[in-house]
């Protein structure tokens, strides 16, 4: 029997492997994406060090690194609401996000817990997953353990992820991280292709500084072991593979390389946890229905002027519905179908029959949940991809946007009530959610296999595109147009030698 028990034990280890996960964005959201790999790749057996701001529960075959220190570089006034309404911020400018976030990550590397890992010569992985947002420092843990190296997007494609795996996205149909719009008149088309230029300016400018970050953080670890560092844009080009955190019902397709696998969804509970005994109550006993106001975890909606949050309080108490709003304060007043709170259970609270409309601040998890259980949206874009999620969420018809100004109040007012009157939005909502579900496999499976795929195909290069192998002036045949260009150029001076020749030629037959 322990002969048996042993043997069992050696079978089921055979197929485990060793994973570094490492999301360090301080943000509850991005730490509910990092948690979702953690969770998925536990339950499929495998060791996981996980690398991350916000700890999660302990569990067997777990082992985390806190870097929570990293916290500081996002001071709470980036995201003060009432500077958004003034102007003060403007929450669009690549420049300051790819600052920001490399800071994150050099104050995550330096840290004394990382630092331990890095500089451990016992330590060994099979894999390294880490979250790209801005910045592709972390590819440097691949050449640190020798191990395939995965990207993590928690957005759906854009051009600075596919050119990692594959190429740059054609800016004429394909929105920026950061676009505003997604209509793609005229106009939309320039400025699009304008921004593309000037974010690959800044990062060509940034360079030099992410470099210099990539070697003092790594250099020593890889002379610890005897190893040499790879250059920068060896390394961060060099990855397996890329997961994405989207899906077609709340993204436009497009044509994506065999090494980019979207998931999105797979932080989204199959089972969600019951509500708390007291929000029970109030959905259960709402019989027009409930609408659920969320900012999200990183906006501060507090800080908005006290007339604007009496005036939202007025027009929701015309309302027959029930509000359910996370405002993060207790105010007085409150009318009886308004309930606030500082924390709410979302995916619970969507998942529930009678909630009927999702106030958003449109960031892509929560489109995400929204579509998952069929709940029509409004949002409210303040930054990131933000802004082009609620586009693609209007574009297909189950929402609304509205623009964050002192009128807010009014418009919100008015798109409760065209959404709630006009069926459509719901129906909508539902056929996408319809076709969301409608999968071979569920996200999380795809995880897990194409993580195992990666380890058992020692970096699954079959997977990666030629466009990464071929030189760029391969790509856009510039080689082609120089030899045409020369071939012009030579037969225009033959002529141009030849013709005088010709006339005289002329000239003596006359």
């Amino acid at each position: 029997m322990l002969l048996h028990t042993i043997l069992l034990c050696s079978v089921l280890s055979a197929n485990a492997y060793k994973l570094l996960v490492v999301f360090p964005i301080p943000s509850k959201s991005h730490g509910i994406l990092g948690e979702g790999f953690v969770t998925h790749l536990l339950k499929a057996g495998h060791e996981v060090t996980y690398v991350t701001p916000i700890l999660i529960k302990e569990s067997p075959g777990l082992q985390q690194i806190d870097v929570s220190e990293n916290a500081r570089v996002l001071s709470p006034e980036i995201f003060d609401v009432s500077k958004v309404l003034t102007k003060e911020l403007n929450l669009q400018d690549y420049e300051l996000w790819s600052v920001v976030m490399t800071e994150i990550l050099n104050i995550t590397f330096n840290s004394d817990n990382v630092q331990r890992l890095l500089n451990d010569k016992d330590e060994k992985f099979d894999a390294v997953i880490v979250e790209w947002l801005f910045t592709e420092l972390g590819a440097g843990l691949s050449a640190i353990f020798n191990c395939p190296l995965i990207w993590s997007s928690s957005m759906s494609p854009h051009t600075y992820v596919t050119s990692l795996v594959n190429e740059h996205l054609n800016p004429a149909y394909t929105p920026t991280l950061l676009s505003t719009k997604f209509s793609f008149d005229f106009w939309d088309r320039a400025l699009n292709l304008w921004t593309y230029l000037k974010i690959w300016n800044h990062k060509r400018q940034f360079a030099d500084k992410e470099t210099k970050v990539y070697e003092e953080v790594f250099g020593p670890a890889a002379a610890l072991r005897g190893q040499k560092l790879p250059a920068f844009d060896e390394v961060r080009y060099n990855a397996s593979l890329m997961f994405g955190n989207s899906h077609v019902s709340v993204a436009e397709t497009i044509a994506l390389p065999q090494n980019y696998k979207d998931i999105g969804g797979y932080h989204i509970k199959r089972n969600v946890d019951p509500l708390p005994q007291n929000l029970q109550q109030i959905m259960d006993n709402s019989r027009d229905g409930v609408i659920y106001f969320s900012l999200g975890s990183l906006l501060q909606p507090q800080k908005m002027p006290i007339k604007m949050k009496r005036d939202l309080l007025n027009y929701f108490s015309a309302l027959k519905q029930t509000v359910i709003w996370k405002l993060g304060e207790n105010l007085t007043d409150v009318p009886k179908n308004v309930h606030l709170f500082s924390w709410a259970p979302q995916q619970s609270i969507l998942a529930h029959p009678n909630c009927v409309l999702f106030i958003t601040h449109a960031g892509l998890l929560s489109i995400l949940e929204a579509i998952y259980f069929g709940v029509p949206i409004i949002g409210l874009p303040f930054f990131a991809d933000q802004f082009v999620n609620i586009e693609r969420a209007v574009a297909k018809g189950f929402a609304k946007r509205l623009d964050f100004s002192y009128n807010s109040p009014v418009e919100l007012n008015e798109a409760i009530k065209e959404i709630l009157s006009n069926t459509s939005y719901r129906d909508r909502a539902k056929d996408w959610s319809s076709i969301y579900h409608d999968k071979l496999v569920s996200p999380e499976k795809e995880l897990v296999f194409w993580v195992e795929h990666v380890i058992k195909t020692r970096g699954a290069k079959h997977l990666r595109s030629i466009a990464l192998a071929t030189e760029w002036y391969k790509k856009y045949y510039m080689d082609l147009l120089a030899c045409s260009l020369l071939s012009i150029i030579v037969l225009s001076l033959a002529l141009c030698k030849l013709l005088p020749v010709f006339k005289n030629n002329k000239k003596k037959t006359d």
